[in-house]
């Protein structure tokens, strides 16, 4: 595993994945796109910030308390982050059919039972972040502020203002 782990991490080195891993993310989210993979898979397009063409890559989603939200396993600096930032939230997810979305930022004191979760059904995410899928929740509090999240909502909700805090065994 641990080599399995090394190779994931070499993926995406600096914070952005290398040549391979841009290949492998654009191969991943043309079949994400067509709904060949389970519902906890999509492919999630955004306007680009700087380029406006409409970036499209693989994304893994969590579900937690009766909702669904995307996890930055990179990071605050991935560029998809900056992207739906610059997009106030506005984007599509593909899984054999097209769903507009808007996507609200948790506050950091909202993600950490979310991160948990996110770790459970993300194998490939686990060389991201620096805790185990298994770690007590006051851990992931810690490392929450590094990693955003963002809850999904279909297009022309309102979103809640409170985060999300509730502990939630999984």
């Amino acid at each position: 595993m641990r080599l399995y782990d090394d190779y994931l991490r070499w993926l995406y080195r600096g914070g952005h994945p290398n040549l391979l891993g841009r290949s492998l993310n654009r191969a991943s989210a043309a079949m994400f796109r067509l709904g060949v993979w389970p519902g906890r898979v999509a492919a999630l397009e955004v306007r680009g910030r700087t380029s406006g063409r409409t970036i499209s890559f693989p994304v893994v989603i969590a579900d937690y308390d009766g909702e669904r939200y995307l996890v930055s396993m990179l990071g605050e600096h991935a560029n998809w982050v900056g992207n739906v930032r610059a997009a106030d939230g506005r984007a599509v997810l593909r899984h054999g059919y097209r769903e507009a979305v808007l996507l609200h930022e948790i506050p950091p004191d909202g993600r950490a039972a979310i991160l948990r979760r996110y770790l459970a059904v993300a194998p490939g995410a686990r060389p991201h972040l620096p805790l185990d899928r298994n770690a007590s929740l006051e851990e992931f509090e810690e490392i929450a502020p590094r990693f955003p999240v963002f809850r999904i909502s279909p297009t022309g909700t309102t979103p809640t203002t409170a985060p999300v805090t509730e502990s939630r065994t999984t």
